[in-house]
This record gives C-alpha cells, structure tokens and sequence, in this order.
C-alpha cells in the first residue's frame, strides 16, 4: 500500500489533485508567516511538494 496512490480514482479530475496539492502549500505557508513555526511550515511545504510530484509526475497517463 503506498502513502499516495496516484492512480486511485479519487484523483481522476486535474482538479482534485491541484487541491491536494495546493492546499498542504498554502498552510505550510501560513505556518511559516503568521504562526511563526518554521517545523510544522517546513512538514506542510514537504507533503505539498510530494503530493505534487506524486499526483503530476508519477500518475500514469489515461
């Protein structure tokens, strides 16, 4: 069992996976600027890049 598998079929529509995406890229952020926590900002940005290349590069094409 992977950690994200990027065939499921839940990630079918371009814009799931955009919002799985971008969604762990835009709290890492806010961790960063306003709650001032580098640690848990640095986790969310890791999970965001992986989801990205996971779910863009990985995905095997239909």
């Amino acid at each position: 069992m992977k950690f994200l598998d990027p065939n499921d079929p839940v990630f079918r529509h371009a814009w799931v996976r955009c919002l799985v995406v971008v969604l762990p890229l835009v709290w890492g952020v806010v961790e960063f600027v306003w709650m001032q926590a580098p640690f848990w900002g640095i986790l969310f940005l890791a999970a965001g890049a992986y989801a990205g290349y996971a779910l863009f590069v990985q995905r095997d094409r239909d």
